[in-house]
């Protein structure tokens, strides 16, 4: 891990080492625009194809919808039913509401806010298949209104899917379940093939590869934001416990390639307990092999003069996820601009974000947090400005559009406001 001090030289050269860009090598943007390429020519042949390629089975269209029942325990229904409660409820209260007025001209204007009727969600399976992922994104489609909902996830070399994860998707609302992964599944869905019908907008995380489909299929469908590996940053002061807090960064190191983990103090024998926890817990965890390479290259404990400097590192890293541990907690996360989300308090776990609080955990990486929210439930809404004007508001008007249309020398616009009141 790196060990960053305020005090040492190279201080702020190896804080601005920390910034990342996500922007896809030239292989990836190469090997994105061939398969988009592929399906928008080949459609279904292309997906059997390339889903092959890519170690999928071997597989006939009729078998890319899932059609087959998913079994799973009583404990796994009542987890999915719990998490899926809940972000089914924090969805509804995010919703965007039609409203309508009249402006200073007497004409009666407003927005209209309608779900989007066709909407496909990417969910991941590669080393773990993200159950959690299948409520943070259907769900919210759900509570959306949308009535068709398209959901692909990769399936196993012998063509089935986890059966949580199917039970979840089921659970959380989708329509159709297609097994297949990929850039060619974004790409799918966006040009539509015989089998899979193009949707409106897509949502979802994924491999660097799906995030470029996303980003090069931007335009001929719309796109959710283009969320990468999982991050985060820890503020804390010496009231923090250093088990805890070593807990949290693991559990988003264990994602595994691109995860980045970094932990801000003003205390030094915080920074040491918490040095020591690390590689204490991490001993004991199932996916050392992902840890072992989060730990060595995108992890960094740095330790600031006041936690006031440990914001400013914040802002500008723009975490996925941060979690502040304070005495004065509720004043530094008013000073939080650019993170996803926020993690008051020792006892808020990032990890209840991750599967149960109810915001969605689909999240803004890679320094997009300075300009992007996270999945919100209004994403899935179409807006619709809504102007009707009578003859008195328009009269009202009418001097004013005459106006703007001599200033930019399109008289067919003012002509077509005065044309109402000539004889």
């Amino acid at each position: 891990m790196n060990v960053l001090r305020h005090d040492q030289p190279g201080f702020s050269k190896a804080l601005n080492a920390l910034k990342r860009h996500a922007e896809p090598t030239e292989e990836v943007r190469s090997t994105v625009a061939g398969i988009i390429a592929a399906i928008r020519k080949d459609g279904d042949a292309a997906l059997l194809a390339l889903t092959a390629k890519f170690g999928g089975p071997m597989m006939k269209a009729a078998q890319l919808a899932v059609a087959e029942p998913a079994s799973v325990d009583m404990a796994t229904r009542r987890a999915i039913a719990a998490a899926d409660r809940n972000v089914f409820a924090f969805a509804k209260k995010s919703l965007r509401k039609s409203w309508s007025g009249r402006n200073a001209q007497g004409a009666k204007i407003g927005e209209r806010f309608d779900p989007f009727q066709r909407v496909g969600v990417y969910v991941p399976g590669g080393t773990a298949p993200l159950v959690s992922t299948a409520i943070m994104t259907v769900t919210v489609a759900r509570a959306a209104g949308c009535p068709e909902i398209v959901a692909t996830t990769p399936c196993g070399k012998d063509g089935t899917i986890n059966p949580a994860l199917l039970f979840a998707l089921r659970k959380a609302g989708a329509t159709e379940i297609y097994r297949v992964g990929g850039a060619q599944a974004i790409a799918a869905m966006a040009y539509g093939t015989a089998t899979i019908r193009p949707v409106q907008k897509i949502f979802g995380p994924g491999s660097p590869w799906v995030v470029e489909a996303k980003r090069q299929a931007f335009g001929q469908v719309a796109i959710d934001l283009l969320p990468g590996p999982s991050e985060i940053l820890v503020l804390a002061d010496a009231t923090a416990n250093a088990a805890w807090v070593a807990a949290d960064l693991l559990a988003q190191a264990e994602h595994g390639h691109g995860s980045s983990i970094l932990f801000i103090t003003d205390s030094a024998k915080l920074l040491a307990a918490v040095e020591k926890a690390i590689a204490r817990q991490a001993a004991t965890l199932s996916r050392r092999e992902y840890l072992t390479e989060v730990l060595e290259q995108n992890a960094a404990l740095i330790l600031v003069k006041k936690l006031a400097d440990g914001v400013s590192i914040a802002n500008e890293f723009a975490p996925e996820h941060i979690s502040i541990v304070a005495k004065n907690e509720d004043a530094l996360a008013k000073e939080i601009r650019t993170s996803g989300a926020i993690f008051l308090g020792g006892w808020s776990p990032v990890a209840a974000g991750d599967f149960v609080a109810g915001p969605s955990h689909t999240l803004p990486t890679g320094g997009a947090g300075k300009s992007f929210p996270g999945l919100m439930a209004d994403m899935f809404q179409r807006r619709t400005s809504i102007v009707r004007l009578n003859r008195a508001s328009l009269e009202k008007s009418v001097g004013t559009i005459d106006q703007f249309s001599k200033l930019e020398g399109l008289d067919a616009h003012g002509r077509s406001a005065r044309i109402r009141f000539e004889a």
